[in-house]
């Protein structure tokens, strides 16, 4: 009987396997109970749920699995987002988003490229995944419908300005095609109605409506822009949600304003938890790239493989803390090591400072460690 009850202990829970590969307009579905299996692969109308629902009971019943057997699936990170994974959460499903560039490929030759190939690579790797092989890729941290839903105010702020560059560098352009150079500023339309070109002639018919409505797109642009600015100004004033009160808090370090300290907090610390500095880096693609082979040991760059607008961001403040925080001793440790180098150690350098401050600042929000000798005022608001 001992034997029987030990038998029974360590025997292997059945597992059902789900894979999806998604499309626009449909969905490939892979489902197996472990390696070695042949996938059983249906195909769903893309975003229909109840059909999802249904394929994976009749799974549990062409693969004779009790209905009470748990799911575990995954897919791709990408335009879907993330409600599919909420709702196979709520459905009881241990689903896994997996950044798509961690999944790995054969190097040599050309590489096949099916859905239905694909569904398989990513059945077999959740199976690896799932029995004690957690580097086979990369899991996406996925956020809350509110911690998403708060990342939309910088992001469309940011596609707002770059709107804004390409409106005012389409402006010039047509302008400096014809030998007119002009700035663009609020009296534009009345300065291109006075201009004329080489020969005296005023500007074409057909140019001038077009630069009008160039121009009345870019003033639309600035009105948005500023809208989402005061909405901001407001939030960060008003609002006592976490997420603000940590935008404030990095406000009261010198070098740090308002959209600099927004978008660290909603796009980067406000809902990722960090285990340790390696992984602050890491994720702002801030991390340093080693190639070792042999006695062969050098560095290759940061990997770039984080989030872009962090990094951008961080590369940017950093360059303002030193300016701002001269007696910190990050600013101390960048003067002293490459303050006297030539531009491109300067411009190395930097790099360095950023990834640095993101850790600085992680500390700061998340352990209450203000960063060696910074300026600190009392309030940000």
């Amino acid at each position: 009987m001992e034997e029987a009850a030990h038998d029974q202990e360590y025997t292997p829970k059945k597992v059902l396997y789900l894979a999806l590969e998604l499309g626009n307009t449909s969905w490939n579905l892979g489902f197996s109970t472990g390696i070695g299996q042949n996938p059983r692969q249906r195909k769903v109308t893309a975003r229909d749920v109840a059909a999802l629902r249904y394929e994976i009971r009749l799974a549990k019943q062409t693969l004779h699995l009790p209905a009470n057997t748990p799911v575990k699936s995954c897919y791709e990170a990408g335009r879907d987002g993330f409600w599919l994974h909420r709702c196979l959460l709520a459905d009881g499903i241990d689903n896994q988003v997996v950044d798509s560039s961690s999944i790995e490929v054969k190097r040599r030759a050309r590489r096949t490229k099916t859905d239905g190939l694909d569904v398989v690579k990513l059945l077999t790797m959740l199976i690896r995944y799932h029995n004690g092989e957690p580097t086979v890729w990369n899991v996406t941290q996925a956020p809350t419908v509110e911690q998403e839903d708060q990342r939309h105010l910088h992001r469309q702020l940011s596609e707002l300005k770059t709107d804004r560059t390409r409106h005012i560098n389409r402006l010039k352009g047509l302008l400096a095609s014809q030998g007119v150079i002009l700035p663009v500023s609020n009296d534009f339309l009345e300065k291109v109605k006075s201009a004329r070109l080489w020969d005296g002639s005023p500007i074409p018919p057909g140019l001038m409506a077009r630069l009008e409505r160039d121009y009345r797109s870019l003033v639309f642009i600035e009105e948005q822009i500023d809208e989402l600015k005061a909405e901001r100004r407001e939030l960060i004033r008003q609002s006592d949600a976490p997420a603000v009160e940590q935008v404030r808090q990095l406000m009261t370090l010198r070098g740090i304003g308002e959209n600099s300290a927004w978008v660290f907090v909603m796009e980067f610390f406000a809902w990722r938890h960090f285990r340790n500095r390696r992984e602050v880096g890491a994720l702002a693609g801030l991390a340093p790239t080693l190639y070792q082979s042999g006695d062969l040991a050098r560095e290759r760059g940061i990997s770039k493989a984080g989030n872009r607008l962090i990094r951008a961001m961080a590369i940017e403040i950093a360059w303002s803390w030193l300016r701002f925080q001269p007696q910190s001793d990050l600013s101390v440790w960048y003067k002293e090591r490459y303050g006297q180098g030539a531009k491109r150690q300067r411009k190395v350098g930097i790099v360095a400072v950023a990834r640095k401050l993101l850790i600085v600042l992680w500390r700061y929000l998340d352990f209450g460690e203000i960063p060696a000798g910074a300026y600190r005022a009392a309030s940000a608001v």
